[in-house]
């Protein structure tokens, strides 16, 4: 062993004098010195890698004072570096060299400065000057297709290494090491929106870490992520899953760009939210219990930032919708069933507001709405149970399914229903959860609303002013509680679409709905919601889709 090193000793001194005499390769003896030690440097590089795989930054220098000199000045080499066994040696001692957590200012300016030098190394350009291209031609390549496969070589001997094989004679035994891998991530950051590059990030992200810290760089994973949501590169659902469960802040991110654009939609399009939810990738990896919860939190916060504003509540909505779907879709043998996505509520309610009201006859959603409501007061008025997080918990639960809601608004001004009380109960709920002083109140002025529309119904004709009367019953908008304008909003607005007397003034009572821009904005959304759902449940409800859409046009007109 001891002549082992001596002889690595004196071959570092013998290769180092080689790589002063050679330079850049700027002379035609130097080319050609190059080409006829090519395959000793290999072996002699071999050597090098080999012990310096078990050693730390510091450990390399006292080992090797001048490994620096050798290694820069034969990656600044051309020709050695376009001998393709060379390069993948040289960028595997520097990821060996690299420190993942400095210790001093020595290992911070080293890591610099093996990633500068890894940059060059990989870089097109470099195989782009006079010299390298001359010596690439001899060869028949040319420098992109050179780039090409130089990065494929590089990828797969990373890939092998990271599964734990063997390749083209390096012995790499088991797996590797936390400091390699962090230093493969490094490597692979400026890269990474590169084709040949992919099956790298595949295996990095995917790559089992059994310590307490993820081996994989901060800023890999915000830059994968950052060129994942930019479509820029693609990845496989296992990988892009992987990422998330690595690297909370990226899926936090890709949540709230989501959410962004969601909220940006101009037209108030529910087709277009699915389509973009769909499109998005997280609603795969939302399957994943862990993932959904992350989603469910950042959409918990939204609806306290906004005060359950009515586009907020849509999102949720939607979202939650394309989830079920998806959900449903997923044929894996072991998924897990509903309930695991929302541990914080009673069960049987839940599969009451999974119910989808396509798969229950018209008839019947009045006999349901009414279980469903039944659940959720006894689950909110129970003494024991009764607190704002256990409200907060059953109101949320009733934000994803709200597509009840809006049917219980259409079928306490259009079915004559002994549970109307009920589901005027229901409507209160959905926008007054929080306040059980003001519920009582508000329960009595929306039933005054609802009756006065009702009565309408009947009436052979409906002017606009008698029907501002009924919303108002005497009181100034201004002064009712929030919560309760919203419930009349709400009920007016379905009146508009699903009353044969509502439809004659729709098109003119809409801009006394729509006269400021935040009435304007929540009354859009219901138009929407109301289109969307009617459009899924069939063609029997074309007039009011027809409406909707007319109505919708009349406010972005104002």
């Amino acid at each position: 062993m001891a002549d082992d090193a001596q002889n690595l000793v004196l071959s570092f001194e013998y290769w180092l004098n080689k790589a002063v005499e050679w330079g850049q390769a700027t002379t035609l003896e130097s080319q050609q010195d190059i080409c006829l030690h090519l395959p000793k440097l290999y072996e002699f590089l071999h050597q090098i890698y080999e012990t310096l795989k078990h050693m730390n930054f510091t450990a390399a220098i006292q080992r090797f004072p001048l490994i620096g000199q050798l290694v820069g000045r034969l990656c600044w080499n051309p020709f050695v570096v376009g001998y393709d066994e060379c390069q993948k040696i040289l960028m595997c001692s520097l990821c060996c060299l690299y420190s993942k957590e400095p210790q001093n200012p020595m290992e911070l300016k080293a890591n610099e400065w093996i990633w500068n030098l890894l940059c060059h190394l990989l870089s097109p350009s470099e195989l782009g000057d006079a010299d390298a291209c001359s010596f690439l031609l001899t060869l028949g390549y040319t420098s992109a297709a050179c780039y090409s496969e130089l990065v494929k070589n590089m990828v797969l001997s990373f890939v092998t290494e990271l599964r734990g094989n063997q390749l083209n004679g390096l012995n790499i035994h088991g797996r590797a090491s936390a400091n390699r891998v962090h230093a493969i991530s490094v490597l692979c950051t400026p890269l990474l929106t590169l084709p040949e590059v992919a099956p790298l990030l595949e295996a990095l992200l995917t790559h089992r870490d059994w310590g307490l810290q993820d081996a994989l760089n901060v800023q890999f994973l915000a830059a994968v992520n950052e060129a994942l949501l930019q479509k820029k590169i693609g990845l496989s659902d296992s990988a892009i899953l992987c990422l998330w469960l690595r690297h909370l802040p990226s899926l936090e991110k890709a949540v709230l760009h989501l959410f962004e654009r969601l909220i940006s939609i101009q037209g108030h399009s529910l087709g277009d939210m699915e389509c973009m939810i769909k499109d998005s990738l997280l609603l795969k990896a939302a399957i994943h219990p862990s993932v959904f919860r992350i989603v469910d939190e950042i959409f918990r916060n939204a609806l306290l930032e906004t005060d359950g504003t009515s586009k907020v509540l849509t999102i949720i909505q939607v979202f939650t919708q394309c989830f079920v779907q998806a959900h449903q879709e997923d044929n894996r043998q072991h998924k897990l069933p509903l309930k695991t996505y929302f541990p914080h509520n009673h069960p049987l309610l839940l599969m009451a507001l999974l119910k989808h009201p396509l798969d229950l006859p018209a008839t019947l959603w009045c006999q349901h709405l009414k279980g469903i409501i039944e659940m959720l007061k006894t689950a909110t008025e129970e003494t024991n149970i009764r607190s704002h997080r256990n409200l907060f918990e059953h109101w949320f639960l009733l934000i994803h399914f709200g597509v009840w809601v809006d049917i219980a608004a259409e079928l306490l001004l259009t079915s004559k229903t002994e549970t109307s009380d009920a589901l005027l109960w229901l409507l209160t709920f959905y926008y007054s959860p929080f306040e059980n002083h003001q519920m009582s109140q508000t329960l009595v002025e929306a039933r005054i609303a609802s009756d006065r529309l009702v009565m309408l119904s009947s009436s052979p004709t409906l002017s606009v002013p008698e029907l501002l009367a009924a919303a108002a019953d005497g009181t100034e908008t201004s002064t009712r509680h929030p919560s309760t304008n919203r419930i009349i909003q709400h009920l007016l607005v379905t009146y508009l679409l699903f009353s044969s007397r509502g439809h004659t003034v729709a098109k003119r009572f809409i801009a006394h709905m729509s006269q400021t821009a935040e009435t304007a904005y929540e009354v859009s959304n219901m138009l929407a919601r109301t289109a969307h759902r009617l459009s899924i449940l069939g063609l029997k409800n074309q007039r009011q889709i027809k409406l909707a859409h007319e109505l919708l046009q009349e406010i972005q007109s104002v």
